[in-house]
């Protein structure tokens, strides 16, 4: 059995298009059942193209299936995503979720698929996920972290039930129980801004939540060592990226054995993260020092 994927568009062609033929190009792809969730436009230039963005996903094949829905308005990613994965999940047990600007691998379907069956019953794993940042250096195969992921991820009904839409009772929860620093990565990450902006309106992020969400129960999410996606939409014309090439990724790598591993936070992948994160924070070299001895634990943490 194939998990069903979601795929969330808006007024981007050119990227739905590769994102769909990089999906085909899994040999998985024929005996997959495909949801489309396409978002509604705000102006008249991204009615013309929303409309190409339809024309496209209306003449698909290659799939076992494909389920169209078409917003009537702009509900935007957050209320599309949160929307689409809890419908689905009413129905599905488990659900492998994409957006329109994620060109994945041949094998991102084998690894979700396998992973997904796997851990399905481990209630310490909450998450897979197919992208990983371009470490420098060597990280494992496969490695779990401390929370969630929004960058071609897939879950089951039983840990979506904790997704918690509001971003104020999250950061409340964070600061009762002292994790305010270990979830922002003792301030090399910049999560818990992103949280507030978030509550104030600022920003319109569902995965900020999901995050919170997930690591506030203690639960964890699996990551290849080597990235099985490329965020293609970094590129200046998304509504919630800006143009930066900080995430680009070589070209895939071949899929190591999969098999299971222990269900514990890596802390090799969890210092990489950390040094990820301040690498290409815009810091003062002071503030930047502090940070680099506060995740080398040669000061304390608050």
């Amino acid at each position: 059995m194939t998990a069903p994927v979601v795929l969330f568009v808006f007024k981007r062609p050119e990227h739905t298009k590769s994102t769909i033929k990089s999906l085909l190009a899994n040999p998985e792809a024929k005996d997959t059942d495909l949801f489309i969730f396409s978002d509604g436009w705000r102006n008249e230039k991204e009615m013309k193209e929303v409309e190409e963005v339809r024309k496209i996903i209306s003449h698909l094949e290659g799939f076992r299936s494909v389920h169209l829905f078409f917003s009537d308005k702009n509900k935007g990613l957050a209320r599309s995503i949160i929307d689409g994965v809890t419908s689905l999940l009413q129905e599905y047990n488990e659900i492998i979720v994409l957006e329109d600007d994620m060109e994945v691998a041949p094998t991102f379907l084998k690894y979700m698929n396998f992973n997904l069956d796997l851990y399905k019953d481990n209630p310490k794993v909450a998450s897979i996920h197919a992208y990983c940042y371009p470490i420098k250096g060597k990280l494992p195969d496969f490695f779990f972290m401390r929370g969630a992921d929004c960058w071609g991820w897939a879950t089951w009904k039983r840990a979506w039930t904790f997704f918690d839409e509001s971003g104020e009772n999250l950061l409340q929860e964070l600061k009762e129980k002292k994790l305010i620093d270990e979830f922002d990565y003792y301030g090399a990450a910049s999560k818990v801004r992103m949280l507030k902006n978030q509550i104030d309106g600022k920003v319109d992020s569902w995965a900020i939540r999901w995050d919170a969400s997930i690591f506030l129960k203690n639960m964890l999410t699996l990551y290849p060592g080597k990235s099985l996606l490329k965020n293609i939409g970094a590129d200046g014309g998304g509504t919630h990226t800006k143009s930066t090439k900080i995430f680009n990724v070589n070209d895939f790598a071949s899929l190591p054995q999969l098999g299971k591993i222990p269900v514990e936070v890596n802390p090799l992948a969890q210092q990489a993260f950390s040094d990820f994160y301040l690498r290409n924070k815009r810091l003062n070299p002071l503030v930047r020092l502090i940070f680099f001895l506060k995740s080398k634990n040669m000061i304390p943490r608050r």
